[in-house]
């Protein structure tokens, strides 16, 4: 038999908890920012198989990644969002990647991310940033950081990274050096260790970490790229 008090009070606690979120917009900026700081990765997970990318987003979480962002690029991604932002409540903050309209910030806000990440600037940056969700925002240009900082962004998401490499955020910092980068988009285990040390507040990285996990493939070999990722993370190092 179904105990419906309790199951009455696991909706309130929901209630309570996204009521929560949505009203401490400022906290929870904070904490995605401190926690960009104290973990340095983001893993991006993207796929054809919701249930796949569901188990990745577990597994990430099991092996003590704490920011992961599910792209809204990837098939049923807010269903995935919503599965996993529960199961991983306290262990893991789950965000929207590919957030590009205002109706994407919404719908991702609505299926429970406390963050979004956006490959450029535009309406989702600027609805997600109205609804209260911390803002990785991409940009690549000078004019485009400087315009993602003006706008409120939590962290700078330097998309595409691959296109000019781990020098280009050097040249980035010299007028922007109290900026939060992220580099995201071709970061390897080696990629990620030369960012961090020319002072990337944290890297994402897809592929290279998540490998087939998302299309249903081994996640087994995900544990030990997360826990090699982690390593490389964890590493001291600061600016050059």
């Amino acid at each position: 038999m179904v105990n419906t008090a309790n199951t009455a009070n696991t909706a309130n606690t929901a209630n309570t908890a996204n009521m929560a979120n949505t009203a401490n917009t400022a906290g929870t900026a904070g904490t995605i920012a401190e926690e960009l700081e104290r973990r340095r990765l983001v893993a991006i997970v993207r796929g054809p198989d919701p249930a796949a990318a569901a188990r990745t987003v577990l597994t990430l979480a099991e092996e003590g990644v704490t920011l992961i962002e599910v792209s809204l690029s990837g098939t049923g991604a807010l269903d995935v969002i919503e599965e996993v932002a529960g199961e991983t409540a306290g262990a893991a903050r789950i965000g929207a990647g590919t957030v590009l309209t205002a109706d994407d910030a919404r719908r991702a806000r609505d299926a429970g991310a406390e963050y979004a990440v956006t490959p450029a600037l535009g309406a989702g940056v600027d609805e997600a940033l109205r609804l209260g969700l911390p803002v990785l925002a991409g940009a690549l240009t000078p004019t485009e950081v400087a315009a993602a900082v003006a706008a409120g962004a939590t962290a700078v998401k330097l998309f595409p990274a691959s296109a000019h490499g781990p020098g280009y955020l050097t040249a980035l910092r010299d007028p922007f050096p109290d900026v939060p980068f992220v580099p995201v988009g071709g970061v390897g285990e080696a990629e990620a260790a030369e960012y961090l040390r020319r002072g990337a507040v944290a890297v994402g990285v897809g592929s290279p970490l998540c490998g087939d996990a998302p299309r249903g493939g081994d996640l087994a070999g995900l544990r030990r790229r997360a826990r090699a990722f982690l390593a490389v993370t964890a590493a001291p190092g600061g600016p050059a």
